[in-house]
C-alpha cells in the first residue's frame, strides 16, 4: 500500500469516499446532518496532513491528522473489512505517533477497530464540535502499546 498527501484537484474524490463510507458506517447521521457535513469536509482538507492511500491505481481511502491526533479515516466501502484500515493505523502508528482519536460513540464498528489497534477511552462528550447531538468518546493510545 503507497500513501501521498493529497492534492487540492483530489478534494472531490474524497468527499465522494467520505459520502460512500459514511453512508455505510454511520446509519445514525441525519440527513440535514450529512449534506451539511459533506459540503463542509473540504475546508478541513487543507488544515490537515491529508494522506491519500492507494494500492495501484486504485484509491483505498484518506487519513487526516493534526499533530498526533487522527481526524478523520475513511476508506471506500469497496475496501472494508480488507484488512486496509490496520495497515493504514499501522502507518500512521509509525509515521505520525498518533496518540489521540475521537469516534462517534454510535459507530461501533469504529470503536470496536480502534480499540484493537490499541486505543481506550479517556472521555466523553454528548455532542460533536459543531454542537450536533452525536456523542463523540474521546480515545487515546493504550500506555501497554507503546
Amino acid at each position: 500500500m503507497e500513501q501521498h498527501q493529497a492534492t487540492e484537484n483530489e478534494y472531490n474524490q474524497l468527499v465522494e469516499i467520505w459520502e460512500r463510507s459514511v453512508k455505510q458506517t454511520h446509519d445514525f447521521l441525519d440527513i440535514e446532518d450529512f449534506k451539511t457535513i459533506r459540503k463542509e469536509l473540504p475546508t478541513y482538507f487543507p488544515h490537515l496532513d491529508v494522506c491519500v492511500w492507494t494500492e495501484g491505481d486504485k484509491i483505498i481511502g484518506f487519513s487526516g491528522v493534526d499533530g498526533n491526533k487522527l481526524e478523520m479515516l475513511f476508506l471506500d466501502p469497496l475496501h472494508i473489512g480488507k484488512g486496509y484500515g490496520k495497515q493504514v493505523m499501522t502507518n500512521l502508528l509509525k509515521m505520525k505517533d498518533i496518540q489521540l482519536i475521537d469516534v462517534n460513540e454510535q459507530n461501533q464498528s469504529a470503536k470496536a477497530f480502534y480499540h484493537v489497534m490499541g486505543f481506550e477511552e479517556y472521555a466523553r462528550s454528548e455532542v460533536d464540535d459543531a454542537g450536533r447531538p452525536y456523542p463523540i468518546l474521546h480515545l487515546q493510545r493504550s500506555n501497554k502499546e507503546k
